[in-house]
């Protein structure tokens, strides 16, 4: 696992990272949020070994990564955000020259070549210079040679940046794939690759944690959390729903006769609602019921921190 003690980075008299300290095991998918400036860049590129901590103590599968940094480098895929390759290389002859960088030779560098162009869809691009590529090819090329050597930890700045949605699609689903057996920790600013990835989330500001938890557990301190939304046919009668147990308020719906019936802290209310729907003979063309809004949850903790 990746442990963190008491981590700290300093630039000058600004604290960019302050004491933070953690534990992120195989089968995590570990999403980095925080608003601009919170520490998020330092805190991917001190895991990478990119950036020496101020103080502090940060160890990788036993390897500690201050002190032995190319040791814990070769365990690590890191991909940062703006896709930094040799332009003037084709895309072949750049992932060619990452695996001889990494110790491959032979037909064992052809075989994992030919192996991320295909997991990529690079095959019919491989000849063509990486400036006169898309970004969403580059990316692409950029996300192949984090992978090309088969890491344990993968360290991942919006990875997702320029590409399509169907091509967001294949990312996540070769990330969630890879997760199985490796740490993945990913910083970005958009929710819904936190919602669809991630099984733990880390919400950063000013340097410090402000929350850690796994994502079920941050969407349950968004008031909609188990919030149920109703669309009928006719208006509904508010004051049986508000009476339910469990329910804490109702507010009106964007529809017409629709209603959002909000729930109490901890507390389940659709079954409550489902039996008095059933008992009443509402008719109820359509019933939603809400995890919890992550960009609230994030608003909420990151306003707090900076009041």
């Amino acid at each position: 696992m990746i442990e963190l003690t008491r981590l700290t980075k300093s630039f000058s008299k600004k604290i960019a990272v302050n004491n933070l300290s953690c534990t992120i095991a195989p089968g995590d998918v570990l999403g980095v949020l925080g608003p601009n400036g919170a520490g998020k860049s330092t805190f991917m590129r001190m895991l990478a070994g990119f950036v020496r901590p101020t103080s502090g103590t940060l160890s990788l599968y036993g390897v500690d990564v201050i002190r032995h940094t190319r040791k814990a480098q070769r365990l690590i895929g890191y991909l940062p955000e703006q896709s930094p390759c040799y332009s003037d290389m084709s895309a072949r002859g750049f992932l060619t020259f990452i695996a001889e960088m990494r110790g491959y030779r032979g037909a064992q560098k052809r075989h994992r070549v030919a192996s991320m162009m295909e997991r990529f869809g690079l095959e019919d691009m491989g000849h063509y210079p990486i400036e006169d590529l898309s970004k969403g090819h580059r990316r692409r090329v950029a996300l192949a040679q984090t992978l090309l050597h088969d890491p344990q930890v993968l360290i991942l700045d919006e990875p997702t940046d320029g590409l399509d949605p169907n091509q967001k699609r294949h990312v996540r689903e070769l990330i969630k794939g890879l997760a199985a057996e490796r740490i993945v920790i990913l910083s970005t600013h958009i929710l819904e690759e936190v919602e669809a990835l991630c099984t733990r989330v880390l919400v950063l500001d000013k340097g410090q944690i402000l929350a850690d938890s796994s994502l079920e557990q941050l969407q349950a301190r968004c008031r909609y959390h188990q919030a149920v939304t109703l669309f009928a046919s006719h208006p509904l009668d508010l004051l049986s729903l508000a009476v339910l147990p469990g329910v804490a308020g109702i507010e009106a719906g964007a529809q017409p006769n629709s209603v959002k019936v909000l729930a109490r802290a901890g507390e389940v209310i659709f079954p409550a609602i489902n039996g008095l729907i059933s008992r009443s003979g509402w008719d109820v063309r359509h019933q939603e019921v809400e995890r919890g809004h992550l960009d609230e949850v994030f608003r909420t903790l990151t306003r707090e921190a900076r009041a």
